[in-house]
């Protein structure tokens, strides 16, 4: 089994910053990726960033390019998303998730709030 759990949402005031982390445990040996998405109200869940884990290659959607960065600490099974110049479209719930053992995302924590205040 393999849980993931996030942290660091909150609220803060637009052209602010966050820092959320995501922790994998259990049988994280196979990890190809990790990802964080994101769902604002009334709208689907989103791509946000990626993160190969080995090698380390980064994607980035294009609406948080330049503004977000996502890094990863093997030794710790933990990725980092670092959200700069923050605005009010960046409001939603991030989650993270885990590609294991297989084709696409098959693990998801439950969701962190981020608040952008205008």
């Amino acid at each position: 089994q393999v849980q993931v759990a996030e942290s660091g949402g909150g609220l803060v005031q637009a052209g602010g910053s966050l820092r959320l982390s995501c922790a994998a445990s259990g049988h994280t040996f196979s990890t190809y990726a990790m990802g964080w998405f994101r769902q604002a109200p009334g709208k689907e869940r989103e791509f946000v960033a990626a993160i190969r884990w080995t090698g380390g290659s980064v994607y980035y959607a294009d609406s948080v390019k330049g503004r977000f960065t996502m890094s990863r600490d093997t030794a710790k099974n933990t990725v980092y998303l670092q959200m700069n110049s923050l605005n009010a479209e960046d409001t939603a719930v991030y989650y993270c998730a885990a590609q294991i053992g297989g084709a696409g995302y098959n693990y998801w924590g439950q969701g962190t709030q981020v608040t952008v205040s205008s």
